[in-house]
């Protein structure tokens, strides 16, 4: 997730590149294709061993820069073995070779890290301000085809798809030092489907009450602090709730690219243990109100995910990424509130709200990422999380983390939260299906007028409105 704004008014629009839930399912193969990734002073290169012999090989994820919609690959790598082109087919980036025949089974790519946001995916480097550099370590993993058309055949969502291979194992070394990975300094790591970052260079590392930071040195003090001390705040009450959702205290990786004139970014996501942060802006350099409101919200919505969007609790296709990033949303407002009484959490849910009746305007919401409109995945669900939560309390059931326990506890074997179980509960909670109903329509069809749609639904929920000259606005 990043959100950019102008200085000036510091209305913080929020755009969607927080991680994808994805999971897929993967035909077997003797061994796998294995990659070194070795940093020597400004040299980036990554060796790829290939496994087997197919004339085009597809990179899982090929996720677009969220500003450009362009692929990141063709411009930031340059592939060194002759007779082999990186290049963008259908949704995918993908190595083919110029002759058509199979690729070398070595191939050598040299790499310019830089820092990028991607849609709905994690960002393949954090470029610190002193040269460290953290690089995603699933960002090399491979589909071997035996055509260009059928890398333009994959689905956009490989959720649930068979795919031959399977994850790349890597290794990654700093011929400066010692790699950072998973928490302690190695002379080199590796291991398949680490599901981290990776960081080389010297960043300090500091222990915390309930949390180990790795901080750009160059991040303004005021954030350095508010992450080392509201996290840890926001982590124990979201334990407090729902239970212990990490075996050890989480580590937080924030980054700083300077103080742009003209804006106030911040961005993230979260992966097992680790929550990475990137801020960038002339407006984020001093605290004020409405700035350090807008970081408790990323510092809570990113921390969510560890019990909402991993863990146990993932949505089924992307498309549902709505179940994950709204219900986040909604804890994240939620625990600001019960730990600082004065946050306008209406104002927060009322955007929420503005923000879905603009994005689902005559728009099925489900197709949203086709279109680049991640940020409905946010309001839109974080509107349907308010309208089951308050079903809920109406029923006695409770509120919404007493919801997001119940999602935890039931017998899950996949750890998946489909869309239909979600419905269901919202159904038990209204006892009919009007209130499902409704959100299938904005989900499946689109509506006309989503502000009408939506009002119904908190009819049916129990949510206090009012709708003046076509606009709703919670009461």
């Amino acid at each position: 997730m990043r959100v950019i704004a102008p200085v000036l008014s510091l209305t913080l629009l929020a755009a969607c590149a927080s991680a994808p839930a994805q999971e897929r399912r993967v035909i077997s193969a003797p061994d796998t294709v294995a990659v070194t990734v070795t940093r020597d002073a400004q040299s980036w290169t990554a060796d790829f061993q290939l496994n087997a012999d197919a004339p085009v090989w597809a990179f899982f994820e090929s996720a677009l820069l969220r500003e450009t919609r362009q692929p990141w690959r063709p411009a930031w790598w340059r592939v060194e073995t002759p007779g082999v082109v990186l290049e963008r087919q259908g949704d995918y980036d993908i190595l083919r070779s110029v002759d058509g025949g199979p690729l070398p089974r070595g191939v050598r790519i040299v790499m310019q890290p830089r820092a990028g946001d991607l849609e709905a995916a994690y960002d393949p480097a954090l470029v610190f301000s002193n040269g460290a550099v953290a690089l995603y370590s699933e960002q090399f993993n491979l589909i071997p085809l035996p055509s260009v058309e059928a890398a333009r055949a994959l689905p956009a969502d490989l959720n649930g798809q068979d795919t031959p291979g399977g994850p790349s194992i890597v290794t990654w070394r700093d011929m400066a030092g010692p790699v950072l990975f998973k928490g302690a300094r190695q002379p080199m790591a590796t291991e398949r489907e680490a599901s981290t970052y990776v960081l080389f260079g010297d960043v300090p590392i500091r222990q915390g009450r309930g949390v180990t930071t790795a901080m750009d040195p160059g991040l303004p003090a005021w954030l350095s602090e508010q992450l080392t001390a509201f996290t840890p705040r926001v982590m124990d009450y979201y334990t407090t709730r729902m239970g212990a959702a990490e075996d050890r205290p989480p580590m937080v990786m924030a980054d700083w690219s300077g103080p742009s004139s003209g804006m106030t970014s911040m961005g993230g996501s979260v992966l097992p243990g680790l929550i990475t942060m990137s801020f960038e802006g002339e407006g984020v350099m001093q605290p004020s109100a409405p700035v350090l409101a807008r970081a408790y919200w990323f510092i809570a919505h990113e921390a969510a995910h560890f019990w909402m969007g991993q863990n146990g609790l993932v949505y089924q296709f992307s498309r549902d990424a709505w179940i994950t990033e709204g219900g986040a949303d909604l804890m994240a407002l939620r625990a600001i509130k019960a730990i600082e009484p004065d946050y306008d959490d209406r104002a927060e849910l009322q955007k929420e709200i503005d923000d879905c009746v603009r994005l689902a305007t005559g728009k099925s919401v489900a197709t949203a990422e086709g279109r680049g409109e991640h940020r409905a995945y946010y309001a839109c669900g974080a509107v349907w999380s308010l309208a089951m939560e308050s079903a809920s309390r109406r029923g006695g059931r409770g509120d919404w983390f007493d919801i997001v326990r119940r999602f935890r506890e039931a017998d899950r074997q996949d750890g998946v939260l489909t869309r239909a179980e979600w419905l269901a509960e919202l159904t038990r909670a209204t006892g009919d299906t009007a209130a499902a109903d409704s959100i299938a329509r904005m989900l499946d069809t689109g509506v006309a007028d989503p502000a009408a749609e939506i009002a119904r639904l908190f009819d049916r929920t129990g949510v206090a409105y009012r709708l003046t000259a076509g606009r709703l606005t919670l009461e």
